[in-house]
């Protein structure tokens, strides 16, 4: 559990310090458009989301085996952007080389995670 909320978490952390450093190279690699203006200025913010969440998700010694909000907080955030940019795809108008990949790595994350979230209860889970 410790290794795959490591690996989640790392994900997010990168994509938030790319769209950090240059949005437009990410939007244009996931969407296959750049962005400019007030796109860059939100790319970045959202890059400082995505950074905040893989940190404060990065886990613990409290995280082994246990359903922790940091497992919710990126099941929920990998089944969404999983569906998005689903979404995105199908519809055709916004796809980068890197949008099936990043689909892919979503849809894969959301299983693992809700496994892990539907794991047998543990003592540690039923002291909550």
């Amino acid at each position: 559990m410790k290794k795959l909320l490591a690996l989640a978490a790392a994900i997010e952390a990168a994509t938030g310090l790319a769209l950090m450093i240059y949005p437009p190279l990410v939007t244009r690699l996931l969407l296959g458009e750049g962005v400019s203006g007030a796109g860059v200025a939100l790319g970045r913010v959202a890059g400082f989301a995505l950074l905040g969440l893989g940190l404060a998700c990065w886990p613990g010694l409290e995280s082994a085996g246990v359903n922790t909000p940091a497992l919710r907080a990126l099941l929920t955030y990998n089944l969404l952007a999983t569906l998005y940019l689903v979404y995105l795809g199908i519809g055709g108008r916004l796809v980068g080389s890197l949008l099936w990949p990043a689909v892919v790595i979503h849809t894969v994350l959301t299983i693992l995670l809700a496994r892990a979230w539907r794991a047998p209860v543990g003592v540690e889970r039923v002291k909550q």
